[in-house]
């Protein structure tokens, strides 16, 4: 039991909050695209259509989930081997479970590439589309570890693999692209970048030592915080956008509203003097933000 806990605190598991609910906007998004309701304006129509697929594609549902799940652990896992050395010199992240001695390094390099051929499996198992993608897939949410070697842009990098979660899960129910699910996938983009931004103050001075590239220690506190305020008006316009273009309801403004004021809400936490609330910026404000957003956002698919 202990060894399970130790596992899921090494793929901070807590922080799937962030991407699963987009992931599963858009798979409900998938499932009335394909009945061809979108946009719609009959009530309960939606609903039912949902309810329809689900009774009779229960798996796919399932294996969208099973996907995340994978995709997110492999990513966390190879991050904390890759990042092992530096994080052991880092007194906030010395207590990780790799530089602590309580994971093995070899072994978190298994798990790693257990949960990649999970996630393959199950691609294999949604469509053709999703299993020829999967590599792709890995290699984006893999490769984001090495960036901040070699680039400042790191940020955004992370933000295009957590992006890929609506993206997928629509192309799960589907088998096709859409510009809807796309608009979603840039405002993950720009929302994840701008509150790694927000996270990664914290190791300004340690990165500018060691050679590690962030915007942070590129531009110093003040100036990265102003790139993750633009980068976060941009991920609401593109909520925005997504909500016209996708012809949504009130149910999907509030939510709207509730996203937007959280943005705001936590550049209000951090100060570049004062970085004491960054984890209340950073969990808390952005787990509220994903899952009140997807609620009300699934609510109003359903009442279509």
């Amino acid at each position: 039991m202990n060894s399970v806990k130790n596992y899921l605190s090494l793929i901070k598991f807590s922080h799937t909050v962030f991407a699963m609910p987009f992931a599963m906007i858009g798979f409900f998004i998938g499932v009335l695209s394909r009945m061809e309701l979108l946009p719609a304006t009959d009530l309960t129509t939606g609903g039912k259509a949902i309810a329809d697929y689900l009774t009779e594609n229960w798996m796919i549902f399932v294996l969208v989930i099973l996907c995340m799940v994978f995709a997110r652990s492999a990513a966390m896992a190879f991050n904390r081997y890759l990042d092992r050395q530096f994080d052991a010199r880092n007194p906030r992240t010395a207590i990780r479970e790799i530089p602590a001695g309580i994971i093995k390094p070899g072994n978190a390099l298994m798990f790693t590439i257990l949960n990649s051929v999970l996630f393959v499996v199950c691609t294999w198992f949604i469509n053709v589309l999703c299993f020829i993608l999967s590599p792709v897939a890995l290699a984006v949410v893999l490769g984001y570890s090495y960036t901040k070697r070699f680039t400042p842009l790191c940020h955004l990098i992370l933000g295009l693999g957590l992006s890929l979660a609506p993206i997928g899960a629509y192309l799960a129910v589907t088998g096709s692209f859409a510009w809807l699910p796309i608009f979603f996938s840039f405002a993950v983009v720009f929302w994840v970048s701008g509150f790694d931004i927000i996270y990664s103050l914290q190791d300004e001075e340690f990165d500018q030592k060691n050679r590690l590239y962030s915007i942070p220690a590129w531009l110093g506190k003040k100036r990265a915080l102003h790139v993750s305020e633009f980068l976060h008006l941009l991920s609401a316009s593109f909520v925005i956008i997504a909500g016209r273009f996708g012809d949504f309801g009130w149910w999907y403004w509030l939510g709207v509203l509730v996203f937007v004021f959280m943005l705001i809400y936590q550049h209000s936490l951090v100060k570049p003097t004062d970085l004491s609330r960054v984890n209340l910026a950073f969990m808390t404000s952005n787990g509220i933000a994903s899952v009140v957003f997807a609620v009300f956002t699934i609510t109003d698919l359903f009442l279509r």
